[in-house]
């Protein structure tokens, strides 16, 4: 196949989220089958995170060994496969240990991928992250779509999540098959030893707390909004998934079309505008008194949380105290399981205080975020002219 490098990388965010939407967009489903509550859904979900957080702060020197193809493979269609198991397993511990092992393998994809989205941008000499995540957002938004219908014309879910998957890795193993190494940046990291553990630094602080808001926002939007829409206004199948269709299409049009727009304005102003989108969507989701207030909630919440995560990965990715690999891999340890860690958080504060609160717990962290957008560049800072160095090993 005839494709670029660098749309390569956007198809294994989008074979991803294929595949974990198909799964997301039939909780209730995976939830009635499980026989559990809200909150001990969310703790069986809590699994991701554990993986998540075990592979950020370990993987960095095994993709290095493997290389760029060998992960994305291993990665990209293991953690399809582990996460659409959920369809099948009908004991909440196994889907714990599934969804660790999935985690383990989420972990190394997120190093892998956006290691050489931010060299491509560099070697292209403009930015492409956000739109690489738009097509994370895409696929989600296809595969939601997709499952709104499904899920009102009464098809099982073992099914359903049997056919996204055999799509999945048939076109995932031809796509990411032909996957080359980008060239590295030139490194201009102080210290140039290997760093085998990634662990956030002051300095990287802020950019993980802007990432922690816009996960935290995403996580609420993509976990609970169908069971949102069924518990509160105990609306049909295919008007719950609305819900999320809207969401994931919001968010994905404003990720593939928003780098030039950033490259204009800056990652400060846009991410401002951005939270505060999101902040307007949880107020809107948390007191909405009719379906269609509770819709446009969602689609500012899939807005508001767009490009947010992609800003600020970019902006570590650059940073020029570590190498970009374990910058990348130390804020997504915060970042990245904060995505995970929602649904047990919000699970819990539903099932005890109520699913709308869910919502209002998420405000803090968007201010907070907000209050820290000057850590992000005023303007892209893709160095095109820099010239670029082979991988070593």
């Amino acid at each position: 196949m005839r494709l670029a490098q660098h749309h390569r990388l956007y198809t294994c965010f989008f074979i991803f989220s294929m595949a974990t939407g198909a799964v997301l967009s039939r909780l209730p489903d995976v939830q009635h089958n499980m026989a559990v509550t809200e909150s001990q859904l969310g703790m069986t979900l809590i699994g991701m995170a554990i993986g998540s957080l075990i592979s950020l702060t370990f993987a960095s020197p095994i993709i290095e060994r493997l290389g760029v193809r060998r992960t994305a493979l291993i990665t990209v269609l293991g953690t399809a496969a582990l996460y659409c198991s959920l369809a099948f397993i009908h004991w909440a511990p196994l889907a714990f240990l599934a969804l660790v092992a999935a985690g383990l393998l989420a972990g190394a994809l997120e190093i892998n991928i956006n290691v050489q989205l931010d060299r491509r941008e560099a070697q292209l000499g403009r930015g492409i992250m956000s739109r690489a995540h738009g097509f994370w957002s895409l696929g989600f938004f296809v595969t939601s779509l997709v499952s709104a219908g499904v899920r009102q014309a009464g098809v099982p879910i073992e099914v359903h999540v049997g056919v996204v998957l055999l799509i999945v890795l048939v076109a995932g193993a031809v796509i990411i098959s032909p996957l080359e190494e980008a060239p590295a940046r030139v490194s201009t990291a102080v210290d140039e030893e290997v760093h085998r553990i990634a662990f956030p630094t002051w300095g990287l602080l802020p950019l993980c707390i802007i990432g922690m808001a816009a996960f935290l926002v995403e996580g609420a939007g993509v976990d609970w909004s169908t069971i949102y829409m069924r518990d509160v206004f105990a609306a049909a199948p295919f008007v719950g998934g609305m819900g999320l269709t809207l969401f994931t299409f919001f968010m994905a049009m404003a990720r593939l079309f928003i780098d030039p727009i950033v490259d204009r304005y800056g990652a400060r102003m846009i991410a401002t505008i951005l939270l505060g989108a999101s902040a307007l969507g949880l107020i809107a989701v948390a007191f909405a008194p009719t379906t269609a207030v509770a819709l446009l909630g969602f689609s500012l919440l899939g807005l508001g949380c767009s490009a947010v995560y992609p800003l600020a990965v970019s902006a570590a990715a650059q940073r020029t105290d570590r190498p970009a690999s374990v910058n990348v891999a130390a804020m997504g340890q915060v970042t990245f399981v904060i995505f995970f860690l929602a649904p047990p958080l919000l699970g819990f504060v539903a099932q005890y205080m109520g699913i709308r609160d869910s919502y209002l717990i998420c405000l803090p962290l968007v201010f907070a975020a907000l209050a820290l957008v000057r850590s992000l560049p005023g303007r892209r800072d893709v160095p095109g002219g820099t010239p670029a160095v082979p991988m070593q090993g």
